[in-house]
């Protein structure tokens, strides 16, 4: 397994792997992602077929530089000019009418182009060296839980990408807000990045997409699940009636529970924890040998609206 640390040499050769066409797991702060150049279809076809993942779902595309993003879009207004001043490198991505260089495989044939900066420092890197936009969705079969170590990339994806840069654990841990930016900006994912922090710089935010459209990644009713079912609970403080059932509860409990394994998002119920948190506990407990996993709901305010969408698609994804 081809499996390297993210120091400048890797990153280098990583780089240069990308610009022959070949496929790169690298972090993010928000999650892994599985990059190739994003001007090229066929190496972006590859993303497809390694992750199984359906041609209608486009792609986030990742640059290093905001003046790449007057070559990817038509035009970059006001509205998307404040954000990225406020928000970039950061965990936002902004869905903008495409430029004709973009290719159609990326964008899933729609007219616009999802773009993000990530924070990261490795990728940063990665996409400068590499010379070109790289889309990225997350490095884990389609459907299946997001990676936030390179650790767990290698055991869902392995031998299937020419490198994976291991730079850590990511810090944000769910993936990026989408936002749409047109005559009424929309909330097309929420991520991690709070709306409410959107919505100081650029005032009132619609919410929702239209549930006969995909418009940008993420936006599938079925998502980020593991191969154990999933059930959201208000209340933690019961008898499971699977003899191995686990638990991930928000905040430490206040007295002893009888599940088989339990995994905490936040000792002290902090947000931010329990969003970086998420999908590790989720991986453990997905090899722990359990027959249902229960999860704590959270507080639907700040970066509580990530966790809970993306809990509620892991349970649709296990509710056939």
């Amino acid at each position: 397994m081809n499996l390297l640390k993210a120091n400048p040499e890797n990153i280098r050769k990583a780089a240069e792997i990308i610009r022959q066409g070949g496929l790169v797991s690298f972090p993010t702060e928000t999650v892994y992602g599985l990059g190739a150049d994003a001007l090229n279809p066929i190496a972006v076809s590859r993303i497809f077929e390694v992750k199984d993942r359906p041609y209608f779902d486009p792609m986030i595309v990742h640059i290093a530089d905001i003046s790449a993003v007057h070559d990817l879009v038509t035009h970059f207004g006001e509205m998307a000019q404040k954000l990225t001043e406020r928000f970039w490198p950061g965990p936002l991505t902004i869905v903008l009418e495409k430029s004709s260089r973009v290719p159609d495989i990326v964008t899933a044939g729609l007219d616009t182009v999802a773009l993000r900066m990530p924070s990261n420092s490795v990728a940063l890197d990665l996409i400068a060296i590499a010379g070109t936009p790289v889309a990225a969705p997350s490095a884990n079969p389609f459907g299946y839980l997001s990676p936030t170590s390179a650790a767990h990339v290698a055991k869902q994806l392995g031998d299937r990408i020419d490198v994976i840069l291991d730079g850590g654990t990511c810090p944000v841990g769910v993936e990026s807000t989408i936002l749409k930016i047109d005559d009424t900006p929309r909330l097309l994912r929420p991520g991690g990045l709070p709306v409410e922090d959107i919505e100081e710089v650029i005032g009132r935010v619609e919410e929702g997409h239209s549930p006969e459209k995909i418009d940008s990644p993420g936006q599938l009713p079925t998502h980020y699940a593991p191969r154990v079912p999933v059930r959201i609970v208000e209340d933690i403080y019961f008898e499971p009636e699977e003899s191995s059932a686990a638990l991930i509860a928000y905040k430490t409990p206040a007295r002893e529970l009888t599940f088989k394994h339990i995994e905490v998002l936040s000792p002290d119920g902090n947000l931010r924890d329990a969003a970086a948190n998420l999908f590790s506990c989720l991986h453990r407990l997905d090899s722990a040998d359990v027959d249902i996993i229960y999860v704590e709901a959270v507080p639907e305010t700040g970066l509580g609206r990530a966790i809970m969408d993306r809990l509620r698609k892991a349970v649709a994804g296990k509710s056939h």
